[in-house]
């Protein structure tokens, strides 16, 4: 199965408004594991970016000037996301600015659904977590995910985080390491390398009779301050 989490960043807000995307970021995910296959491509889109856009993201004018329009990219993004399941949070935000672009170059490129399917992670989030807030920074939060390089934002980085959100918000996964240590097969995905069977034993040290009489006074003290001498896991170890 294959997933790429996706985010944008772009000239303003509304599409309907001339706004434009100005950088795309996509991570893979294959059977549940990040790869080393990303897509990210910053944009120039030919108008100016909104001073409160580039408060958000940091993508100026004079940086954009240089870079492809998304003509030149579109066959490329449409080829790397093609068949895949599409995770993007606050999906109709993503969708309705790609859509655009999609149109601005004719009706035969359709729309992004023509190529894939297309998953809110926010939707997801807000079954999951109801009457909280399900922004990234909050979910990045919630699963313990590191999100300090975000001092602004910015479409990989907050792909990249995303992956771990979701992965985390639908039942966890193996690794989530980029660009990992471990072996990898032919599509980048990071495999779980098995021991050799003749490795040496670990050394099991012995405890003492003063350690095991120290912990013992530890499991009294636990048990008489949280459970009042009831506690269940006392009686099942035969304590």
């Amino acid at each position: 199965m294959r997933q790429i989490l996706l985010d944008t960043e772009t000239t303003g807000f509304e599409p309907s408004d001339g706004h434009r995307i100005i950088e795309i970021g996509c991570v893979e995910l294959i059977k549940r594991r990040v790869t080393r296959n990303t897509f990210h491509r910053y944009i120039n889109p030919g108008r100016g970016v909104d001073e409160g856009a580039q408060s958000v993201h940091g993508l100026s004018n004079s940086f954009l000037a240089d870079k492809p329009r998304f003509a030149e990219i579109a066959a490329d993004f449409i080829d790397y996301i093609r068949d895949a399941e599409v995770i993007i949070h606050n999906a109709p935000f993503d969708v309705g600015f790609i859509d655009h672009e999609l149109s601005l170059l004719g009706r035969r490129w359709g729309k992004l659904e023509d190529y894939c399917t297309v998953t809110d992670s926010l939707e997801l989030a807000r079954k999951k977590h109801p009457r909280q807030r399900c922004s990234l920074d909050a979910l990045c939060k919630r699963y313990s995910i590191d999100s300090s390089r975000r001092e602004l934002h910015g479409a990989l980085l907050d792909a990249e985080l995303l992956a771990g959100v979701y992965l985390a918000m639908t039942g966890g996964q193996a690794t989530l390491a980029l660009g990992g240590g471990g072996d990898t097969d032919e599509s980048g995905v990071e495999q779980v390398r098995a021991l050799p069977s003749d490795r040496p034993r670990l050394p099991v040290p012995e405890l003492s009779d003063s350690d095991c009489a120290a912990h013992e006074q530890l499991l009294q003290r636990i048990d008489k301050s949280c459970s009042s001498g009831q506690a269940l896991w006392r009686s099942q170890s035969g304590h």
